[in-house]
């Protein structure tokens, strides 16, 4: 590969402490390279980045691009299709749709068009994983991985009620190895599998599941222990059980108790942030402040937020009884989906409003977090895509948060009630360059425990974005003026110049691999599928697969 020197740029890489340096980088073989021994050592490429802003590739650590329920949506919404314009196929280009669930290619192409090049997929049932290495290999540019869902599995469940947490540590290593995931996600942790049964899906931190004899705040404790014990890079990727509830806020800080002082990282965390309960007189409400306050004390947890954005979009989520529900609420259709003794799903199409109280409420709780949490290396940027919003409403939650002004002028188009039920008005935080960078870049590869990704110091991937800093935030990382990805220009001025495929990124914990016998004899008495085509095979991986290394 060509060696590639990037000079002159502002260099903003808060992993190595550069916060807006003038200087060079160094781009062979697909990594970032110390700067040659002999300084008349000449590049095969060089750009001059005078007064242009450099940055690692972007990394969202929390979308939903792939696999069943995410193919599902792009069939249920046609009309979402329709009255997005699509991607002309071209000598370069595949053709694909739009919409809020963009397909494969299309996917690929835009997130590398924003300046991201590494992308995890949050919530995949371990029946969905081949289907979803299937999407991977037809997403272009970005290196991805998934998380896989155990926290409605029948197996984890059974042997958790019955004492066993060695077989459960030994299952979701072996689990991992088995789908080449790359992290535990728990969804609702035994309430959709309540729900399943017939019952409320909106359980308690406290109500037993029928028949397993565990509860969901047994669950996050046991996957939380078990990704420590297994010394996973990335935490217990956890949903809350009553996501979107009224007076949610409380089972949220009752789980983040829960964890015990092991690693917890907590997603769309905005879902789970709702005052409404007997403490607020029934009252809507945000109580980002309590919530933000025990994340700030507590050095084991992250975040995400799941900031919402007006506009029409798609729910779709692994707790199936909030699909449920978001259907009785908006009145729209909706899909339900059940994978046999591992999960279920549910989509629903939602459209935000600014000129309802509840959707404004919930675009100010997101902006909350982002302002509240005192570390922005423990808060990354998200809007759970699709479910929030799209990840092409990244650039504006940047302009969101680096000008209060811009925030107050949104916020005088926003219900006058919001005022008094949420602390966004009285924020006054902007974020600087460099906690963008994290945020967007180098937090959420800390947090996902990926050394290679989110900094640009020799040895990291050479993913790169730069762009023309302006007074139009939002139009300055709308379209970046270069992207790098592997050391390769891929996007210059808003267009696709090349498209490479990006890897799978997975792990490969060690454990008891004794416990397997006991997995076959359960799985062969409770799926119709075979136990000896469960296993996700090397070959899935068909454009390479990186091995992420567990934690020392």
């Amino acid at each position: 590969m060509a060696l590639v020197k990037l000079t002159g740029g502002t260099v903003y890489d808060p992993a190595n402490g550069v916060h807006g340096a003038v200087g060079d980088l160094w781009l062979d073989g697909g990594t970032v390279a110390a700067p040659p021994a002999d300084p008349t050592a000449v590049a095969d490429r060089t750009f001059d980045l005078s007064g242009l802003v450099v940055m690692p590739g972007g990394v969202d650590m929390h979308a939903h691009i792939a696999g069943p329920k995410v193919n599902v949506a792009r069939k249920l919404r046609p009309e979402d299709r329709r009255n997005s314009p699509p991607f002309r196929r071209t000598d370069l280009l595949r053709s694909g749709t739009l919409g809020s669930t963009p397909t494969t290619f299309a996917t690929g192409y835009l997130y590398a068009g924003l300046g991201y090049t590494t992308v995890f997929d949050a919530a995949i049932p371990p029946l969905g994983a081949r289907h979803t290495h299937e999407e991977f290999h037809d997403t272009p540019v970005i290196d991805k991985g998934f998380f896989v869902l155990v926290g409605n599995n029948h197996y984890l469940m059974d042997q958790l009620g019955r004492g066993e947490h060695e077989r459960v540590r030994a299952f979701c290593g072996w689990l991992l190895n088995t789908t080449r995931g790359y992290a535990l996600k728990v969804v609702n942790p035994g309430g959709v599998e309540v729900w399943k049964q017939g019952r409320n899906g909106m359980a308690g931190l406290d109500d037993v599941v029928p028949g397993f004899g565990v509860s969901p705040r047994q669950i996050v404790a046991a996957v939380a222990r078990t990704a420590d014990e297994l010394r996973l890079p990335h935490a217990a990727h956890i949903h809350c059980n009553q996501l979107g509830m009224p007076g949610n806020w409380q089972t949220t800080l009752d789980t983040m108790r829960a964890v015990d002082g092991h690693r917890g990282h907590f997603t769309h965390i905005q879902f789970h942030s709702y005052g409404g309960g007997p403490d607020d007189q029934g009252t809507f409400c945000s109580r980002v402040p309590h919530l933000a306050e025990w994340v700030n004390d507590h050095a084991n947890l992250t975040v995400d937020v799941g900031q919402v954005m007006f506009g029409d979009t798609t729910s779709m989520t692994g707790d199936g009884p909030l699909g449920h529900f978001l259907h009785k609420v908006t009145g729209r259709k909706w899909f339900n989906g059940d994978t046999e003794c591992e999960g279920g799903c549910g989509i629903v199409p939602i459209e935000y409003k600014e000129k309802s109280f509840v959707h404004a409420l919930q675009w100010a709780i997101g902006l909350e977090w982002y302002l509240l949490v005192k570390d922005p290396w423990r808060v990354a940027m998200s809007t759970d895509h699709p479910n929030g919003g799209s990840f092409l409403a990244y650039p504006e939650i940047c302009a969101l948060l680096m000008s209060r002004d811009y925030r107050r002028e949104v916020l005088k188009r926003l219900p006058e009630k919001l005022r008094t039920v949420c602390t966004l008005p009285d924020l006054d935080r902007e974020y600087t360059l460099s906690e963008i960078a994290i945020v967007t870049r180098a937090g959420p590869a800390r947090m996902l425990g990926l050394p290679h990704k989110g900094h640009l110091g020799p040895g990291a991937d050479a993913d790169v974005t730069v762009y023309t800093p302006g007074s139009d935030l939002k139009a300055m990382f709308e379209l970046p003026r270069y992207v790098f990805k592997a050391g390769e220009l891929i996007v210059e001025h808003g267009e696709i110049r090349r498209v490479p495929f990006g890897r799978s990124l997975a792990v490969q914990p060690r454990f008891d691999e004794a416990a397997v016998p006991h997995i076959r004899e359960w799985f062969e008495g409770a799926y119709t599928l075979a136990f000896d085509n469960y296993a996700v095979g090397p070959e899935y991986a068909s454009h390479g697969e990186t091995v992420v290394p567990c934690r020392e």
